[in-house]
């Protein structure tokens, strides 16, 4: 049992949303197995009440706010320092503080690391193991966002883009170990930084299956004649928001046009206005936070993920298959997943041919069924936690 510094820029709790899903099940197969003194920082003021909660599986807690005044001013800063932002917004003294002396105190044997931003937070200098865990390639999720922003703010992103990659390859060369969500994602980094080509693995995200189990009972969220599209995630996440606006602009009008009984229904916490302004629209409504997104699933007649910008494992996706629905997707929601062909999933781009789809889906029971058991069978198979912890443990017992 070692005693481990884990780093992680978002409270890993609750498992509500992607990055957070992961980083949770980190914490609670490390707390299993070693003394975890946990450092991150608390973007949502709701989630301070999870604080006590967190110290029961951990040695030590220390959370920092994360507010978004002071993002602004640390970016302000960052800007002028010629720093990548996503570093120059996780700057904080009382956190490195707090590293320093559990290291310098010899109370640390093992440093994991949740993201690049907090690579910051671990001197170069300590003899210890260190991992970082990047996840996605997230200087190729930047350079996607620049080609799609207006032109008074792509420099930004593209500036962004540039940065972080240099800052990110800086990074790996400092640790033992790289890890990132999906071999795709790990072969992508490979590329840009073949430096550090020998210290790069993955570890895919799973599914909790006992949870997302299409055998419990739940009660409909829709009316009975409704053929609700689904599509869940973080609604104040710009991949997702950019994803339900060109549906709801250009796929669901022409869906309605031959199934006046579809609904599409987006299910996420903090909604951002453009969303929020998409219920005004016929067919379309907005739920905003949910106390169980799976309801939402069970009874759905389709998810769907029209994701245009996308990195890593779509956690909407997996979460979808486990609870046995068919699944519409495009290729950049689908891109970090292995999938088999002879699943209920079909995948699409042009807008016309995912209006077909769904319309196809909605006429033909057969086509994208309702309750798909293969969907569920394999993610069972492929993309269980159990699985991929333990490829976890085998990669850091092999350090």
């Amino acid at each position: 049992m070692a005693n481990l510094l884990y780093l992680v820029h978002r409270i890993p709790y609750p498992p509500n949303k992607g990055d957070k899903i992961r980083s949770f099940h980190w914490l609670k197969h490390f707390s299993a197995n070693h003394r975890v003194f946990l450092g991150a920082f608390v973007d949502c003021p709701e989630d301070w009440q999870y604080a006590k909660g967190l110290s029961q599986r951990t040695e030590e807690v220390c959370l920092r706010p994360f507010s978004v005044r002071s993002q602004v001013w640390r970016s302000i800063v960052g800007l002028l320092r010629g720093q990548p932002l996503t570093q120059a917004c996780y700057a904080d003294a009382q956190l490195t503080a707090w590293c320093r002396r559990l290291v310098e105190g010899g109370k640390i044997d093992l440093v994991f690391v949740f993201s690049s931003a907090m690579a910051q937070f671990v001197d170069p200098r300590w003899q210890l193991p260190k991992i970082i865990d990047f996840v996605d390639v997230d200087s190729d999720k930047w350079r996607q966002y620049a080609a799609k922003k207006p032109f008074f703010s792509r420099w930004i992103y593209r500036r962004e883009g540039e940065k972080l990659l240099r800052y990110d390859r800086a990074v790996a060369q400092e640790f033992d170990l790289c890890l990132f969500v999906s071999p795709a994602e790990a072969e992508l980094f490979k590329e840009l930084a073949p430096e550090v080509a020998g210290r790069v693995d993955f570890v895919e995200n799973g599914v909790d299956t006992a949870y997302f189990n299409p055998e419990h009972e739940f009660v409909s969220p829709y009316r009975p004649e409704e053929e609700a599209l689904v599509f869940t995630g973080a609604m104040d996440y710009w991949a997702n928001v950019d994803a339900v606006r060109w549906f709801a602009d250009q796929v669901f009008p022409k869906v309605l046009q031959y199934r006046v009984e579809a609904r599409f229904y987006i299910v996420g916490a903090r909604p951002r206005p453009e969303v929020k302004a998409l219920e005004r629209r016929e067919g379309i409504i907005v739920t905003g936070a949910v106390p169980d997104v799976r309801p939402y699933l069970a009874h759905a007649r389709l998810a769907v993920a029209p994701l245009r910008i996308a990195r890593g494992i779509q956690n909407k996706v997996l979460e979808a298959l486990a609870m046995g629905k068919s699944v519409l997707a495009t290729s950049m929601a689908m891109d970090g997943l292995e999938m088999p062909s002879g699943l209920d999933i079909q995948v699409a781009d042009g807008v016309h041919e995912v209006a077909d789809l769904v319309v196809q889906a909605l006429r033909e029971p057969s086509f994208l069924p309702r309750y798909s058991p293969r969907n569920r069978e394999f993610i069972e198979m492929r993309y269980s936690w159990n699985r991929h912890l333990k490829r976890l443990d085998a990669i850091l017992n092999a350090l």
